[in-house]
């Protein structure tokens, strides 16, 4: 039987309630949990080249992704270019995702508290005394790692490439 792609996709979209009973039953189960977050709102190679590369640091890929409002605040009005909707099917319809939970707070601080991941993974140009949720991750014991961009991606260079042509 094929299931319907709205159905198979929105079993990955879940709300910080619903994410937290899941994250309990993958680490009950011996699983590492890996935590990164983002607007992602034109996907690009970069972004797969990452999302690929954060989830084989463990078991289970939460995507913690900005919502429109939350998008607006960090990048301008004229952001996302996508919406909420459209960048969360983009995100859940990846194989190597496991959960795509939305956070409205200026940073994931309290969505990251709550996954308290085994791996907290951003990209390239980060430090980890820059990483929101670092202090608390590594206190925690677990691991806080910076991984590299691919060279030549970037939203904002998409963006600026419609505007010029």
């Amino acid at each position: 039987m094929v299931r319907n792609t709205q159905e198979v996709l929105s079993e990955k979209i879940l709300s910080k309630e619903s994410l937290l009973p899941k994250v309990q039953e993958w680490k009950a189960a011996g699983k590492k949990v890996v935590f990164t977050n983002g607007c992602f709102d034109i996907l690009h190679p970069g972004h797969i080249a990452y999302l690929n590369e954060a989830a084989s640091l463990g078991d289970k890929l939460v995507i913690g992704l900005n919502t429109d409002q939350s998008v607006k605040r960090l990048k301008g009005e004229k952001r996302p270019i996508n919406n909420e909707f459209s960048r969360s099917q983009l995100m859940a319809a990846m194989f190597f995702v496991d959960a795509v939970v939305f956070f409205d707070e200026e940073t994931p601080l309290n969505l990251i508290n709550v996954v308290e991941p085994d791996v907290l993974v951003k990209g390239g140009d980060y430090q980890i005394d820059t990483i929101v949720g670092a202090k608390e991750t590594l206190e925690r014991g677990a691991e806080v790692k910076v991984l590299s961009f691919l060279p030549g991606y970037s939203s904002t260079a998409i963006i600026e490439k419609i505007k010029e042509s």
